[in-house]
């Protein structure tokens, strides 16, 4: 019996090459303002239209500030991509979510909550995050840009397959363990290079019992563990949480469209090229103390010692001692937001936990939702009251810290407890230095001014 991935991926291929990759069609394409300037350019220089505009959807996030909006931006630089995006969509006949735009956004927060992300698509866009998708149980990976040139022409991309492997998480995750921690969780075990070549199914109770949102960010860190994406076979949650967005089949192509997704699992007899399993009761809170996000321990354990040259390396950037514990260690800065962990249930932990309390004296405190419908939602369950009143102020849409590629950058030497995807040297800013963590761990260090476990103020 075949793989959930091998059904979605055999579905699409449009022919096989003998020796050579497949040509696979691609259902949806998420095009941003850093990718996607030479594929553009590309097309003109050949004279092509894209094939079918109507599957293409296009946003500004990377480069987008997350303050005054309404004014032009001021980084040259940014406002250069986000202009030339907003071009290339006009002169292409692309649909295209400005700046401002209700429907703006984190690419990877839109797609799934508009309803143009859905179970048994291909989806790609010139963006590593893209596995984000797979929590509806789509088949989704980034792409480079000649790839992204090549489906904006074809709506079909020339692609190996990879292997498939599945990671099952048996038992029920703990007080304060968020999808976060786990995806931090297993890529201490299996490394960041765990997964390379794979395509992983996520499966076990730990797993099915999370809500939509968790499953988004578990699947929008399976690059971070090499993996080419990540996904989660569909169930009863992903056609309601579906059911009734913008974009999602109505009426009669709703009743046909879960039909089908119901179709959408692995046989019981399916054969995985390689399988691992986890006990969700081994999984504490997580946070990371070098510079890859494989480089993760339980909040509470101490830093392992330096296996390698490239440990010892980034334990001397992130100034930490191996044998020390983080807890304890002041924080400069706390990031909330990303594609990773910038919805609406992550605004909700966040302002769970600081209810109450108050921000400590000294951090700068970044809260960043991943779009406008997630700004509209913070404020209609009243949560931008609990965290005003706890000393937060909330941003606009945008990438924001989790890269430094708009203003939103972490001084150097600073130290960031951040929910968003990458740690690596100067990721957030110039020597800059990031521990990454759920949306509880950073509420927690937000209001102790500390690294701290968050359990202990649950």
């Amino acid at each position: 019996m075949n793989t959930l991935f091998d059904k979605i991926w055999d579905s699409h291929v449009v022919q096989h090459v003998q020796d050579g990759p497949d040509q696979l069609y691609i259902d949806r394409l998420y095009m941003h303002e850093v990718t996607s300037p030479q594929a553009f350019a590309g097309m003109r220089e050949r004279g092509l239209k894209p094939f079918r505009p109507e599957r293409i959807f296009c946003m500004p996030d990377h480069n987008t500030p997350t303050h005054d909006q309404d004014k032009p931006i001021a980084d040259p630089v940014s406002k250069k991509q986000v202009d030339t995006l907003a071009k290339n969509c006009q002169d292409f006949g692309l649909t295209h979510f400005g700046m401002l735009h209700p429907n703006n956004g984190i690419i990877h927060v839109v797609g799934p909550e508009q309803g143009l992300s859905l179970p048994g698509m291909t989806i790609v866009c010139g963006d590593s995050h893209t596995s984000t998708h797979g929590g509806l149980g789509a088949v989704a990976f980034g792409i480079g840009t000649s790839e992204v040139e090549m489906v904006l022409a074809s709506q079909c991309i020339l692609q190996a397959k990879p292997r498939s492997m599945r990671i099952t998480v048996d038992g029920q995750l703990g007080q304060g363990v968020t999808a976060k921690d786990l995806a931090l969780y297993i890529m201490s075990q299996i490394t960041t290079s765990g997964a390379t070549g794979y395509f992983v199914e996520y499966a076990g109770e730990a797993v099915r019992s999370l809500s939509m949102e968790g499953r988004l960010t578990l699947c929008n860190l399976s690059i971070e563990m090499g993996a080419r994406g990540g996904f989660i076979a569909p169930d009863e949650k992903t056609f309601e949480y579906i059911k009734g967005k913008p974009y999602a089949p109505q009426g009669e192509e709703w009743d046909k469209a879960v039909a089908y997704w119901r179709t959408l699992k692995s046989g019981d007899d399916a054969v995985f090229d390689k399988e691992v399993r986890f006990d969700a009761a081994d999984i504490a809170p997580m946070i990371t103390y070098g510079t890859n996000p494989g480089m993760g321990m339980a909040i509470d354990a101490a830093i392992p010692q330096p296996a390698n040259a490239s440990d010892v390396k980034a334990l001397e950037y992130m100034q930490f001692n191996a044998g020390e514990q983080l807890l304890g260690h002041a924080v400069d800065y706390v990031f909330l937001g990303a594609c990773t962990n910038g919805r609406i249930e992550d605004f909700r932990a966040f302002a769970g936990l600081v209810r109450g309390r108050k921000k400590a004296p000294g951090v700068t405190a970044w809260l960043v939702p991943g779009s406008w419908l997630v700004l509209g939602q913070i404020k209609a369950e009243g949560l931008d009251k609990i965290l005003e009143e706890a000393g937060f102020e909330i941003r606009q849409p945008g990438c924001s810290a989790c890269l430094a590629m708009n203003d939103d950058k972490i001084p150097a030497g600073c130290l960031s407890v951040s929910t968003s995807n990458r740690n690596f040297e100067g990721r957030q800013g110039p020597g800059s230095r990031t521990c990454l963590a759920s949306p509880l761990t950073a509420a927690a260090a937000a209001v102790t001014g500390v690294i701290t476990d968050p359990r202990t103020l649950m």
